[in-house]
């Protein structure tokens, strides 16, 4: 069992939660991921470090209430435990020699950019990062991002509500066309991914993204997170799930990605079902 020891609330539908976990925290490092479950018999799901810390024995992660299990997850509080914590898995994030790079957070995927941007700046690399969100309650971490020894943060919301009203693409463009970086790292939703590699692209500038957000079981076992790279197929969990951009057929990955989608409505659905008969 896994003891929770902090919980917070970063927006309507995002969460932080800390558990202990001093094996996992001893060895964790930035871009990995873990699998955690519930209770027994429950789902297993696959998560990325926000954060951790090797002395104090913690480790955190940042989930989007979506489905059955998130929902559980979210009415958890601190003294509660979950059943198992698996980690870490996959390969780390390559923040040596990078010189200076642009890190692209969007949405949830701010909560792996701030562990890979904190890592990148602790090797010396000059780091810029553009966080974004549809709107200004939807971005989480700036005040951890703004703690950092950055060169320069970039605030975005489709709204305008915070920041510059923009997509993320738009100041990557426009650190691409001044020559101001030499290697960028997109984190997000798929398609903004997509649109992060293309960007980077036309202007010769590497863009590594983080394939996350296309894993279930995090083994390898399930193919859910297969994707073809560079015209290879290859396993978000076990091979990444760090990729070159561009070489990605984020085509396949995001029509993958929907596969389950009716599923996880129905098995919320039967949850809200559940809680329902119970009250």
């Amino acid at each position: 069992m896994f003891r929770i020891v902090h919980t917070r609330q970063l927006s309507d539908a995002v969460f932080e939660m800390g558990v202990e976990a001093p094996a996992i925290a001893a060895k964790a490092r930035a871009g990995q991921f873990l699998i955690l479950r519930v209770a027994e018999g429950g789902e297993r799901i696959p998560l990325t470090f926000s954060d951790w810390s090797a002395e104090e024995g913690w480790i955190r992660f940042i989930f989007m209430r979506v489905g059955k299990t998130t929902h559980q997850l979210s009415h958890l509080q601190v003294g509660d435990a979950l059943t198992d914590v698996v980690g870490p898995l996959g390969v780390p994030t390559h923040t040596e020699g990078l010189g200076r790079v642009a890190v692209v957070g969007g949405g949830v995927g701010a909560a792996v950019a701030y562990p890979v941007s904190r890592a990148m700046c602790d090797v010396g690399a000059e780091v810029t990062v553009i966080l974004g969100a549809r709107n200004a309650d939807l971005l989480i971490l700036e005040d951890e991002f703004r703690a950092l020894p950055l060169k320069e943060l970039i605030i975005a919301t489709d709204d305008g509500s915070a920041g510059r009203k923009d997509l993320v693409t738009a100041p990557l463009k426009e650190l691409c066309e001044s020559g101001a970086i030499d290697a960028s790292m997109a984190i997000g939703p798929a398609i903004m991914m997509k649109f992060c590699a293309a960007t980077t692209k036309s202007y010769d500038v590497p863009c590594v993204v983080s394939l996350n957000p296309i894993m279930v079981d995090g083994t390898g076992m399930c193919g859910a997170c297969r994707v073809t790279v560079g015209g290879e197929t290859k396993f978000g969990c076990v091979d990444g799930p760090d990729f070159d951009g561009h070489l990605v057929d984020f085509e396949e990955l995001m029509s993958r990605q929907r596969v389950y989608t009716d599923d996880e409505r129905l098995a919320d659905a039967e949850y809200h079902r559940e809680c329902s008969c119970t009250t």
